[in-house]
This record gives structure tokens, sequence and C-alpha cells, in this order.
């Protein structure tokens, strides 16, 4: 899959530099042209004269080598990807602040293709502030992360922080190079998971809902191309450090305040979240006591996040939302898509075996503004995502 293609491989300074060698090889036996440019420090953990070997082209380290002057700007407009691996906490600070010490960082500031980085730190480094400031400020730029994995570091200790093995970061490049990238350039914003209504300090009102299905959207729609913005409720599953935005929010007025204000900037909007109707109106500030009579809970309807989205949004946006149901379920989703303002209702019922909150599979119909109705058989959520924006994208351009 990456015969033909053009890879610039950058490389830092970082104990993980080891690795870069069994990167190049693999690129190299996949079919890729690649060439080399290192920052001169990364010249202490693996030699120029095996990378050039292994990728049978020169490796670039200095802007000026004796009377030749390295072209950065054409470095950077000959490759189909630029592939920073690793990418050191020095060189992330910089990259991220437009510093130009280098010629990795001349070639990085000039490349007018995609750019994949795979970094790699100590633990704490990796959890710094600063780091993640620096990171997301790599998004922001539209570069694509290759998360970290935990492992034994070279301090000794296991943790976070360890380059992805050379195997995991050619299937990312794979992916990103191969897919139809038909939402490039376009922000995205996913809802999913529960909302917690607080009645005490220790107990609240919610639902089963595990966000599994809304992160398996982000995550396709992160493959298309696409700048996504995840809003995660309180979910216990772990969210992607691949590139895709989150914020976390607890209570159906958090994700009201958050998605209205994200929405605004969004192209897409993907509403799978399964937000409380009810919430108390008043949260007791201590624990309740259990007592003799019985407990009656005032409650107050929420606001209507995807009513609310579908009453202001333009006609350049899309906006989709999901309808889970117990009984009519076709009736309420069609209801549901007219009365929001919707684009498109993805609708499942608990009545289907395997579909629903906090499985791995789900069955699915889709609506259409326009009439069409689009109906699958059981499968894994991660398929589900796939038909779901292949229909978004339908909608979008349509």
């Amino acid at each position: 899959m990456l015969k033909g293609k053009k890879i610039l491989l950058g490389i830092t300074g970082s104990i993980a530099a080891y690795k870069s060698a069994f990167l190049v090889r693999l690129l190299v036996k996949a079919g890729a042209e690649v060439k080399v440019i290192m920052t001169p420090s990364s010249t202490d953990f693996v030699s120029r004269l095996t990378l050039s070997t292994l990728s049978k082209n020169k490796v670039f380290i200095d802007l000026f080598d004796e009377d030749s002057w390295a072209n950065h700007v054409m470095l950077g407009r000959w490759a189909d990807v630029m592939l920073i691996a690793p990418l050191s906490c020095n060189t992330l600070s910089k990259m991220a602040n437009g510093q130009c010490d280098n010629l990795l960082l001349a070639v990085y500031l000039s490349a007018t293709c995609p750019v994949i980085v795979a970094p790699a730190m100590d633990e704490d480094m990796w959890h710094h502030q600063s780091t993640k400031l620096n990171i997301e400020k790599l998004l922001d730029f539209g570069n694509k992360i290759i998360p970290v994995d935990k492992g034994e570091l070279a301090s000794g200790i296991v943790g976070d922080g360890r380059m992805s093995e050379p195997e995991t970061i050619v299937k990312f490049t794979e992916d990103i190079l191969n897919v139809s990238k038909s939402l490039s350039g376009k922000k995205v914003m996913v809802s999913a998971g529960p909302t917690y209504e607080p009645i005490d300090p220790v107990r609240f009102i919610g639902n089963h809902s595990s966000g599994k299905m809304g992160l398996a959207i982000a995550e396709e729609l992160y493959t298309r191309g696409a700048d996504v913005t995840l809003i995660m409720g309180p979910s216990s599953i772990n969210l992607p450090e691949n590139g895709i935005r989150s914020v976390r929010v607890n209570t159906a007025e958090e994700m009201y305040t958050v998605c209205t204000k994200q929405f605004d900037k969004s192209d897409i909007g993907v509403m799978a979240a399964a937000v409380a109707d009810y919430t108390p109106v008043r949260a007791a500030a201590d624990k309740i006591k259990k007592n003799s009579g019985e407990l009656v809970i005032e409650l107050r309807k929420t606001k209507d996040i995807l009513k609310s989205l579908g009453e202001n949004k333009s006609s350049k946006q899309v906006l989709v939302g999901f309808a889970l149901e117990t009984n009519n379920e076709r009736e309420y989703a069609l209801g549901k898509l007219k009365d929001k303002n919707a684009d498109m209702i993805v609708m499942n019922s608990l009545n289907d075996k395997g579909a629903g909150f906090g499985t791995d599979t789900n069955k699915i119909t889709i609506f259409d503004k326009s009439g069409k109705e689009f109906n699958y058989e059981l499968m894994s959520k991660k398929e589900a995502a796939k038909n779901i924006v292949d229909i978004i994208i339908q909608l979008y351009y349509a």
C-alpha cells in the first residue's frame, strides 16, 4: 500500500532513534521511496551511514553541506508525507512555536504534504502541561499524532511515552495515505457518552451509555481527514491520543454549553451522546440520609441540545442526531428528524439483541431529510461508524 509513495523521514535526538533503522527498512520493503533528515543530536543515537544504506538515498543533516545547499523547500514539496519518528520533546516544542534552527525544522515549515509525528519521551515529560499544550498546537496545525505506547522507558521506569513500534507507524502512515480524505479540512464535532445529573455529592441520575459508538464515529471521521473534536460524557473508556481533540463533560448543562460553542465553528455536528432529558431542580449539598419516609426528587427538563443546534444551524452545516428507542422506533425517529431540524437520524432499538448501550455491536437504520432510508444488519460499531460517515459525506456534498 506504500508502493511508489515518497516518504520524508525526520529523526530527532531521542534514544528511540535506534528504531528508525527498522522503520526505514520496513518502509523501503513496502515499496516506498524514503529520504531521511536527521537533527544533529540524533546522530549520537543512529549513524548517517546506516540510514543512507537502508534508504538507498543520501541522508540530510545540515542546511549547508560543504559547497552544496539542501533545498528545504523542494524537500518539503517532494514528499507525499513527512513522518517524524521519533519526535523528541525538544523538537516538539520547536515545531509548536515555529522555531527554525536546523534543516528538519526548515523542511517541516516548508512542507505542503501531511505531517505525521511519533512522539518519544519519558513519562513525566509526556504528561507535563507544556507538552500537552504543544501537542494541541500541532493538532491545530493539522499534524497527525501517532499515540505513544506504555512500556519500559530509557529512564528505567515503566510508563507512557514510549514511541510506537515501527510496524504500528507504517500501518498508521498507510492509513493516512490510502484512505479517501473526503473530509480533509472540515471541522467536525461529535458528542458521546452519558451525562450524570447530580442528586447529592455521591448520587446521580444517569444511563448506561459507554460512549463506544460516538468514539467509533469520531475515529472514522478523523480517518477520513476531518478535524475532529470529541465531547465525551463521564465514560470509563480511554480516549485516543491520535489527533482527535477531546473535551470531558459531566452534566447535560455542561454538554449543552460546550456543544453550542463548538458547533458554531463546525461544518458537521454528530450528536451521539445520551444526554439526560431531566435533571434534579436542586442537588443536595450533603449526602442524603436514608430515613423512614419516601424521598421525592423534583426534576426539570434539560436543554434540548439537538433542537437548539437545529434551530441555529446554517444551510452549509450538517447536523446528525441519534434515536435509541424501545417502541414505535421508526415513528419516533422520523419525528425527531423533523422536530429537531436535523439532516439525518441514526436509529437503533433496545429490542434488537446486540444493539444499544455497552455493546461492541450495533444494528442501525439511518433516515435522512430527503426521505431516504438505509437499513443495516447487526455489525461492529466500527463498521457501523463507517456506514454512518459514508452517509454524512453524501449529505455534506449533496
